[in-house]
């Protein structure tokens, strides 16, 4: 009977099970097959955590918190139907922009009460304060530069000037002897309202010398950053299940983002202060004229090559999304495997722009899971497949990461699309890809290129096969 005689022990032991829930849920999402449950029980478990936190508290005004509940609900249920799958990393760094804001907001409000009231707390309540506002703050303005370079209303080439790096580091020793200031001396106001605006200009700082190509990347380590930040609040509030939360989210960010880094062959350091993409002579350098052609095709002729082929691998990409053709794909692969047709679908991890981008895609169209396989599953099995069908991939596939080490994208590893019999590219054009380089995919001799929109493409495809 202690357990509901002891209201706070109960409610304790409530954020215990809500944290149980959020580590349950996170599992279930490293799967497609189970990853709407995992969401749907880490929301539960949100929802009792802050049921449980207002009940508490003594909240001096319900009504407003209600609103604000009501008004967070309608905006995230209107953009959860209404946003296109190709703006869905444009979403989740504005969320994660968010969520740092929100942490930071918290850290800030907990610092002007403090000095308002007078009040005395613990120096680890005070850290949690600086850390929640420093990296809150970063992860805000970091992501809204992500947000800019995705949704391209600015450059998504990396913008750099001299002593960039010297510039940042300089920022950051300041940000560290405020808070050293802050914390030992004096919970001085102007001093913390510099530390804000350090902050703010850090976070820009950070994410404009980097470039499209890594925006997968930078979304997962805004992601662990906007964790730090709820954690940090949490310290700051007292709050457990803040903390466990926010550990659990800046923990499969940073695990995430090695993944991201891994699967591109480069270090964080290399991501964040490397300016990849950047032109030589900070971007003043003219791009080669291309001199060698690519072989065009029909869509004809594609679609006599699928049908008679034994074995077919589809490798996705942002193109893909922006046309929205997975749906067309899903009937084209339904054709050629009713015609005896071996399909695989080849799923690099930095393919697209934000992670795990095109197995959403694929999941919508209810391609089945067992049919989607990761770049070490599948990467061997090119040399014995038929026809490889890039849609919209672009430097996931490009032979130079491979082959050429005077290549920026050298040592990166790739789809080995180039070595199935044949190749066929559904592209626009031969516009190069996030990293701003030409792929030599696209002049090798087994490939050829079916120009157009990709759902118009494999539309067409669809339409020829069944013809046959």
């Amino acid at each position: 009977m202690e357990l509901f005689t002891d209201r706070e022990l109960f409610i304790q032991y409530i954020y215990l099970a809500s944290a149980t829930m959020f580590i349950l849920g996170i599992k279930l999402l490293g799967s497609p097959a189970t990853a709407r449950k995992g969401n749907l029980l880490a929301a539960a478990a949100m929802f009792i955590a802050v049921l449980v936190t207002l009940v508490n508290l003594e909240v001096l005004n319900y009504g407003l918190i209600a609103a604000g509940i009501a008004i967070g609900a309608v905006i995230g249920a209107v953009m959860a139907r209404t946003i296109k799958m190709t703006a869905m990393p444009q979403m989740v760094a504005i969320f994660n922009g968010v969520g740092g804001g929100a942490s930071a907001l918290i850290a800030i409000s907990e610092f002007v009460r403090i000095t308002d009231d007078g009040l005395s707390v613990a120096k680890h309540e005070e850290i949690a304060i600086m850390l929640g506002t420093l990296i809150g703050l970063v992860t805000l303005t970091g992501s809204l530069i992500a947000f800019g370079k995705l949704q391209e209303i600015m450059t998504t080439r990396p913008i750099t000037f001299p002593f960039q790096n010297i510039a940042s580091g300089a920022m950051f020793a300041a940000i560290v002897g405020m808070v050293i200031y802050l914390v030992a001396v004096d919970f001085n106001e102007p001093v913390f309202y510099v530390l804000i605006g350090t902050s703010l200009l850090l976070g820009i700082q950070l994410v404009i010398p980097i470039g499209g190509a890594d925006m997968p990347v930078v979304i997962s380590l805004l992601n662990s950053y906007s964790g730090v930040a709820a954690a940090a609040a949490g310290f700051a509030l007292g709050n457990l299940v803040l903390i466990v939360a926010g550990a659990l989210v800046g923990a499969a960010g940073l695990i995430l983002t090695q993944i991201m880094t891994k699967a591109m062959n480069r270090s964080l350091a290399n991501v964040v202060f490397g300016a990849f993409g950047a032109a030589p002579g900070g971007g003043g350098g003219a791009a080669a004229v291309e001199t060698r052609t690519a072989k065009n095709v029909s869509a004809e002729d594609v679609a006599v090559m699928l049908a008679y082929a034994r074995s077919v691998i589809f490798v996705p990409g942002y193109g893909l999304a922006v046309a929205q053709a997975q749906h067309q794909v899903r009937e084209l692969a339904d054709l050629l495997e009713a015609r005896g047709v071996r399909v695989k679908y080849a799923i690099h991890p930095v393919a697209g722009r934000m992670p795990g981008h095109m197995n959403v895609l694929l999941a919508e169209a209810n391609v089945p899971y067992d049919e989607l396989y990761d770049l070490d599953e599948i990467n061997d099995d090119f040399k014995n497949t038929d026809v490889a069908v890039v849609i919209g991939a672009n430097d996931v596939t490009n032979p130079a990461a491979r082959d050429e080490p005077d290549s920026p994208v050298y040592g990166m590893p790739i789809l080995n699309v180039d070595h199935a019999q044949h190749v066929i590219v559904l592209k626009r054009g031969m516009s190069p890809g996030f990293a701003g380089i030409d792929n030599d995919l696209f002049f090798k001799d087994n490939t050829m290129m079916l120009f157009g929109d990709a759902r118009k493409s494999v539309t067409a495809l669809v339409t020829e096969v069944k013809a046959l």
